[in-house]
Formats: structure tokens, sequence, C-alpha cells
């Protein structure tokens, strides 16, 4: 049986719920999502963000990020790079390591694209 996709409407006429209370996108919006939605495309970039989310005080360096991806730290801050650049996670160099944070706005902006009314 084919699914149908839910309709970006101001109504709800198919139960798509949070998807369509958030209504369309503009085109500045889309290109956002979609940009946040390739990096973290990328499993190791959504691995990633999930340790942000999950870590103490919601940050952590890249030296404590590497072991956990089994990633150099090169590695690591590339990959951390990709998602500073499309607003997903911002960064603080404190002496010789970089704190990244997860952009709580951003992903909740990828979120409301995604979320589907059960």
């Amino acid at each position: 049986m084919a699914r149908t996709r839910p309709v970006l409407a101001d109504t709800d006429p198919v139960g798509c719920g949070p998807l369509c209370e958030a209504g369309p996108l503009d085109e500045p919006e889309a290109v956002a999502v979609a940009a946040r939605l390739r990096a973290l495309g990328d499993p190791v970039r959504l691995r990633l963000v999930a340790l942000l989310l999950a870590a103490d005080g919601r940050e952590a360096c890249t030296c404590d990020l590497a072991p956990d991806v089994g990633l150099s730290e090169p590695t690591v801050s590339h990959h951390l790079k990709q998602l500073l650049e499309v607003g997903l996670v911002s960064k603080e160099r404190r002496g010789a390591n970089v704190y990244y944070r997860p952009e709580p706005e951003a992903l909740r902006a990828v979120g409301r694209v995604l979320a589907v009314g059960g």
C-alpha cells in the first residue's frame, strides 16, 4: 500500500499534526533546513550531534568526541566544521581546546519539518 505524504497547510486534512502546524517553508527556510539535513546525512555528524546533546553541559571538545566516534581529532574537527557552517553547532576556544555546543534553534527547525503527529 502506498503511503501518502503529508501536505503543508493551515488545516490538518491528513492528520500530520506538528508538520502541518509548522506551515509552509519559504525559500530561505527551505534552503537552510536542506543544508542542515545534508550535514546530518553523514552518520558521523549525526553521532556527533547526538553526543553533544547527551554531554554534560551539552558541550564537548574534539579530544572528548574523537574516541567516542573512533576517529582522529582532525577528522572530528572536519565533521564539526561542516556542522558549524550550517549553524547546527557553535564553538568556543578555551586554551588549546575547542568546545562545541549544539544550537537548539537550528535543531528545532529541522525537527519541526520532520515532526509527524501520531
